[in-house]
């Protein structure tokens, strides 16, 4: 496990290559290291945008509407749950439950920024945000 965490370090996630390499290194079936990333929830298998969006699907979120949010998601960034957006800004995450019931539907950007009893309708403006921030940086980084 730590050397998949530090492979995790460099390359962000895990690649099928990588799990490989580790199996071959390790002499171990590549079988193993597949099943022991796919068993923790803390290993990846695909990468992840410098924005992690997760939508809860818990049971309060999902009766209140979280399955539309995460549909508009979607639609906005042309990205299914579990994938990246090519420019590498944005991945999406459906998950059970963030712990937040009372503020259902609950979205979390970055396990950082939490945002409750959302609308479909405030999506867009949100995502936005955090594409102007990334412009932004941009912009200062090259000023």
């Amino acid at each position: 496990m730590p050397i998949m965490q530090e492979a995790q370090t460099i390359y962000g996630y895990l690649p099928k290559e990588v799990q490989i390499y580790i199996a071959e290194k390790l002499e171990i079936p590549a079988e193993e290291v597949y099943g022991v990333a796919t068993f923790y929830s803390m290993f990846n298998l695909s990468p992840k945008g410098k924005y992690q969006i997760s939508v809860c699907l818990g049971t309060a979120c999902y009766v209140k509407g979280s399955k539309d949010i995460l549909d508009k998601i979607c639609q906005i960034l042309d990205i299914k749950p579990g994938e990246c957006t090519p420019d590498g800004l944005f991945s999406i995450e459906a998950c059970r439950c963030i712990g937040a019931c009372g503020l259902a539907p609950v979205m979390m950007v970055n396990d950082t920024d939490v945002y409750g009893r959302l609308k479909v309708s405030e999506v867009e403006e949100i995502i936005e945000k955090y594409k102007n921030r990334e412009k932004r940086e941009e912009n200062e980084n090259m000023g």
